[in-house]
C-alpha cells in the first residue's frame, strides 16, 4: 500500500528506526556486548570513505544502478553502523537509504526531524550546496548499539542529488561513568595492583568508547592508572591544570582527602571526538588512591 508521505513522514520516520531496531524495555535492559560494539563502531575517517567512494560511484554509473547499490544492505555501502543515503536537492525525495530503505525510500523527507525536532533534511541539503559539502549533527538510532546517538553526517552535493554518510559519536552519561567507577573500585579492593594492570589496559573492559578509569596516588601525585594512555603511568601530575588553567588533581586529591568521594568538573579532550569538551569527573579514594571515571557533555 502507498501513501502520499510528504506530511505523514516527516516526524514517525525515526519513530519506525525504534521500533524497526527492537528498543523496548526488555531490550534496553539486555547486555551488551562492548568488544562488539567497539569493533562496529565507525568513524569520522571511515565515513569520508563511504561517501568518497558513493560519491564515484553515482559520477560513474546511471542513478537508478547507483541508488539500487546504495539500498543494497549486503553491498559495500552498507557497513556495521555505516550506510549511504541520498535525497533530491529539488524534490527532497529519498532515492536511497542502505538503513532503512524500505521504509523511507520514495518519501519526500523535507519535514524530517530528529528525536530532538531539528530538521535535518533541510539542514543537510543547505550544508551539501555549500563548496566542498559539509557536516550536520543530531541525534537518530544506531541500529548497531540499539540506542538513540549523536550522529554526524558527512553530505556532498552530486548533480540533483545530496549523498550523505554519517558516524555515530558515543557520549556516556553519568550513570554510566558512576556504574564504571563502582566496578572499578570493586576490582581494585580484591588487589590493587591487579586493579592497576587491568585499567592500563586500552582493550579491556575499562575504556569503553569515551569512558575510561583512571587512578592517582595521593602520596606523590603521580598516576598509577590512565587507561586511555598508560604511557602517562608514573609521571607527576600535581600541578596539571586543564585547558581553562584549573589545578584538577590538586582539586581531585583534596577532594580525596577532605571528603572521600566527590566530582570534579573540568574541560578536557574526548578521546571519541577528539574535541576539547566539558567533563565531570566522579572519584573516590580508596587507602592512598583515587580512583576517577569521567563522562562528556556538550
Amino acid at each position: 500500500m502507498r501513501f502520499n508521505r510528504t506530511v505523514i513522514l516527516a516526524v514517525p520516520i525515526l519513530a519506525f528506526g525504534l521500533l524497526s531496531g527492537g528498543i523496548t524495555s526488555t531490550a534496553a535492559a539486555a547486555p551488551v556486548n562492548q568488544v562488539a560494539i567497539a569493533e562496529a563502531r565507525s568513524g569520522a575517517r571511515d565515513a569520508k570513505a563511504m561517501l568518497d567512494h558513493a560519491v564515484s560511484y553515482l559520477n560513474d554509473n546511471s542513478p537508478e544502478r547507483a541508488f539500487a547499490a546504495f539500498n543494497n544492505q549486503n553491498g559495500s555501502f552498507y557497513r556495521n553502523d555505516l550506510y549511504t543515503f541520498v535525497v533530491g536537492i529539488e524534490d527532497g525525495i529519498m532515492h536511497a537509504h542502505g538503513g532503512a530503505p524500505e521504509a523511507i525510500v520514495g518519501s519526500d523527507v523535507r519535514e524530517l526531524r530528529d528525536a530532538a525536532g531539528k530538521l535535518i533534511i533541510k539542514e543537510m541539503l543547505a550544508a551539501a550546496n555549500q563548496p566542498g559539502g559539509g557536516t550536520v549533527n543530531y541525534v537518530w538510532l544506531n541500529r548497531v548499539t540499539n540506542r538513540v546517538e549523536d550522529k554526524t553526517s558527512l553530505v556532498r552535493k552530486v548533480g540533483k542529488y545530496m549523498v550523505g554518510v554519517g558516524y555515530y559519536v558515543p557520549r556516556s552519561s553519568a550513570q554510566q561513568a558512576e556504574a564504571l567507577l563502582d566496578i572499578a573500585v570493586a576490582e581494585a579492593r580484591k588487589s590493587l595492583n591487579a586493579a592497576f594492570a587491568a585499567f592500563n589496559d586500552p582493550k579491556g573492559p575499562y575504556v569503553r568508547e569515551d569512558l575510561y578509569v583512571f587512578a592517582v596516588s595521593l602520596d606523590d601525585a603521580r598516576f598509577v592508572a590512565m587507561g586511555v594512555n598508560p604511557a602517562l603511568v608514573g609521571t607527576d601530575v600535581g600541578a596539571m591544570k586543564d585547558a581553562a588553567g584549573k589545578p584538577i588533581i590538586a582539586e581531585m586529591i583534596a577532594l580525596a582527602r577532605n571528603k572521600g568521594s566527590g566530582t570534579v568538573d573540568y574541560v578536557w579532550r574526548n578521546p571519541v571526538t577528539n574535541k576539547i569538551e566539558n567533563k565531570h569527573s566522579r572519584i573516590e579514594r580508596l587507602d592512598n588512591y583515587l580512583i576517577g571515571v569521567g563522562y562528556y557533555t556538550r
